[in-house]
């Protein structure tokens, strides 16, 4: 099955060839979240990074395939990783059985038929299939919903709720709740609980496709909303206690599926 796919190649409803240029520079890999995804790998020594990115949480000592439709976000691979394959989760060039686990992060949103690349990764992989993805569920428990509720629902909208990538895995799938430390180094919107002002920052929000999917008029509102309440000390007499929490469980789960 092919997905339908941008100038650059992007294969979802956002276009990385716009809006990833500066990505890589906020969207570190986390020492505690790259942790917690190699631990859920196991022993494999041929790992496939499907919607690979610009190479976050991708192990540095296994041997790795990684998979990426975007040519802005192959550009921003750093020298050390491999060069990332051109194709899609719902196609994935390789024979079954073809590595010893494969992963996905923060990526299964983005695919244009989720069950299809589940399917896909299922019969490349002999052993888990680890998928870093976000709970719609639990999207709008987060004080950001307060200041632009519209960017939390079109989160909630993408993500596919946990019981069907549940069901799209088979075999046996665990889902474990993903710490979010107040330091982190991945910008994803979770990622500024403890430090709002990182949102005036205007790739800092790009860095997270879903602000490109709300009308400027709201971020605009957002901004000015944000800085008047950072200036007053409002944000901090209502939600300053984020700023020394070493963590926050928000909607970030690791879903690791085993195969039957």
């Amino acid at each position: 099955m092919s997905a339908k796919r941008r100038r650059d190649g992007s294969a979802g409803d956002v276009d990385y060839g716009e809006i990833g240029g500066t990505y890589s520079d906020y969207r570190r890999p986390d020492p505690t979240i790259e942790a917690q995804i190699h631990r859920a790998l196991g022993s494999a020594q041929t790992v496939l990074n499907v919607g690979a990115g610009a190479g976050s949480y991708e192990p540095t000592d296994r041997e790795v395939t990684a998979v990426e439709p975007s040519a802005s976000m192959r550009a921003q691979r750093p020298a050390h990783l491999s060069q990332a394959i051109d194709a899609v989760a719902e196609d994935l060039p390789f024979d079954e059985n073809a590595f010893d686990a494969s992963m996905a992060s923060v990526t299964v949103h983005q695919w244009s038929n989720l069950e299809q690349g589940l399917a896909e990764m299922r019969r490349v992989t002999r052993g888990p299939v680890v998928l870093l993805v976000c709970d719609p569920a639990r999207m709008h428990e987060y004080w950001l919903s307060d200041y632009i509720p519209e960017v939390r629902t079109n989160e909630a909208r993408r993500f596919p709720a946990i019981e069907r990538l549940i069901e799209g895995l088979g075999g046996d799938v665990t889902v474990e709740p993903v710490p979010i430390p107040l330091e982190c180094r991945d910008g994803f919107n979770e990622a500024y609980y403890g430090r709002p002002e990182m949102f005036l920052d205007a790739n800092a929000r790009l860095a997270c496709s879903s602000w490109s999917l709300v009308p400027d008029a709201a971020v605009k509102r957002f901004v000015r909303a944000l800085s008047a309440d950072l200036e007053s000390g409002a944000w901090d007499k209502k939600y300053g206690q984020w700023r020394t929490e070493p963590f926050f469980d928000g909607p970030l789960r690791l879903v690791v599926g085993q195969p039957a």
